[in-house]
Parts: C-alpha cells; sequence; structure tokens
C-alpha cells in the first residue's frame, strides 16, 4: 500500500481546499491523465481530475461546482475536478481500485483504476494523448497482453455502445504497438 506522501503542488492545496469543504468521507474515483501521470509516473502536463463516481453523492454538486472548470480554485491553482460521469470500462473495474494518497486528506479519498482499466478506458477515444497514455502503461507495468485481452474480451466488450469492431481494432493496434516497443527495447 502507498504511503501517506502528500500530491505534488498545485494538487495538493487544490485537493486540501475541497477536503475542508467535505462534511463526510468523500471517495472519487480518478482516472485520466491524472492517475497515469500521479500514480504512475508518466511526464506529461495534466490540468483536471478526471472523476467518475463520487460517493456518497450528497455533496457531489456542492464539490463539483466549486472544483469545476473556471471556478475559483480553478483559477487559484490552475487544476480542476471534471465529473466524466458516463465511461466505458471494463465490467469488474471498481473491485481493482487503489487507493491514491491514503491518510492525507480527512474526508477525501482518491481511488484509481488499476493500469489496465485504466488503459482500457481510454480505447473508443483513441486520441495520440490516449496511445501515449497505454505505450507508457504498458511498458512500467509491463502489461500482461493476456490480461489485457481478456479483460477486454469478458468485461469490456459486451457491454461496448457502439459498434465494438472499432474497438477491436483499436486494440489490435495498441497491442501491435506495444509488442513493437517490446522488439525495440534494449534487453
Amino acid at each position: 500500500m502507498q504511503s501517506s506522501i502528500n500530491p505534488p503542488e498545485p494538487w495538493h492545496s487544490f485537493l486540501k481546499e475541497l477536503n475542508a469543504l467535505a462534511l463526510e468521507q468523500i471517495d472519487f474515483q480518478c482516472l485520466g491523465g491524472f492517475v497515469v501521470t500521479q500514480l504512475y509516473g508518466l511526464q506529461r502536463r495534466t490540468s483536471d481530475v478526471d472523476v467518475l463516481s463520487i460517493a456518497p453523492t450528497n455533496q457531489r454538486m456542492e464539490l463539483l461546482e466549486k472544483g469545476r472548470e473556471h471556478s475559483e480554485l480553478h483559477q487559484k491553482y490552475g487544476v480542476y475536478l471534471d465529473y466524466v460521469g458516463i465511461a466505458q470500462l471494463p465490467y469488474e473495474y471498481d473491485t481493482r481500485l487503489t487507493e491514491m494518497y491514503p491518510g492525507v486528506y480527512k474526508h477525501l479519498r482518491l481511488f484509481a483504476l488499476d493500469p489496465y482499466d485504466l488503459a482500457l478506458s481510454k480505447l473508443t477515444r483513441n486520441i495520440q494523448r490516449d496511445r501515449e497514455d497505454v505505450r507508457y502503461l504498458a511498458r512500467i507495468i509491463p502489461f500482461d497482453l493476456d490480461i489485457l485481452k481478456e479483460r477486454y474480451t469478458k468485461e469490456l466488450r459486451p457491454y461496448l455502445l457502439g459498434r465494438p469492431e472499432e474497438a477491436d481494432t483499436v486494440l489490435n493496434l495498441w497491442i501491435e504497438i506495444i509488442e513493437e516497443d517490446r522488439k525495440k527495447a534494449p534487453r
């Protein structure tokens, strides 16, 4: 388990102010660039905490309002909360969440998607930054491609909205990219 090390600034001060607003324990399920950079160490700029879920919901609107883009906190720290709300994720992702910064905040608890689920959450968007994030995760974990394929096949593909054949193609492309990277890597 992670130690109770504070996140770097400006994240720590931003989250500390949100924590001060919370009246009880609030769990954030986080994904996206915040998780890739803060938990897995990718050196790239991100200015938002993508939040899939805020529970319990009784303070969700207040926290989102205070932490949203263009809010006073965003202007003060240059970072903000971005409520995703709907994302296409592997079916049992919530059983594999990892707590980030345990014990740092009295009320806030941040939970991150595991690296495979995080990669698969980027599958349907598939922009260049997503491909770079997945390539990075595949290197540092390193990904077991059988786990990635199995999780996709059993936990994501059956629930995809739209045309799953397109996601099949993207996953196969990502696997090719990862395999090519592995061939080029020094041994």
